[in-house]
């Protein structure tokens, strides 16, 4: 098959593994109507919260992630909370909220410190010194101990959904 797009292999990556503490962060945190600095132990202490990381807004893995997320509804289904994190802007997250009907909140790190902590960060080629932070989605309860953690291994690659949802179940 020919596609459109180089496979980028981007080898192992040292994020927070099932059992460890995820790191604690602080971003503005956006939804369709306004943003605000949010710390992620804001959201842990209410419950359980699906962290889902994704390359900038306006990428075709940022689309095909939230069109999914948004039509699997789990939060409607589990105790969980499912929140966005990317590189992109607060105006750009409000567009594609709005775009994709996306129901859920998305963190700000245009820095992509948040990636950096995680261990997650992709350079992109061709760009110095602009990196943005892999796909993953990581579990957390509400210690932000991580019970699931996927991480990509290569470029573009998503999520097991599947997968994702039996560890919901099983929470």
């Amino acid at each position: 098959m020919d596609l459109e797009f180089d496979v980028v292999d981007l080898g192992d990556a040292g994020h927070p593994q099932v059992g460890e503490q995820a790191p604690e962060f602080v971003r503005p945190l956006v939804n369709d109507e306004y943003w605000e600095d949010v710390a992620l132990s804001e959201l842990t202490a209410e419950g359980p919260v699906l962290l889902v990381f994704y390359p900038m807004d306006g990428s075709f893995p940022a689309t095909y992630v939230w069109n999914e997320l948004r039509d699997r509804a789990w939060d409607e289904t589990y105790d969980v909370t499912i929140v966005g994190l990317s590189i992109s802007s607060p105006y750009e997250h409000k567009t594609l909220i709005e775009d994709r009907e996306i129901p859920y909140r998305l963190f700000s790190d245009p820095q992509n410190g948040v990636a950096e902590s995680y261990g997650i960060v992709h350079d992109l080629d061709g760009m110095a010194g602009v990196s943005e932070p892999r796909p993953a989605v990581f579990l957390l309860e509400e210690d932000r101990t991580v019970q699931y953690a996927w991480v990509a291994r290569e470029w573009p690659d998503l999520p097991d959904y599947d997968a994702i949802e039996d560890a919901l179940a099983e929470h």
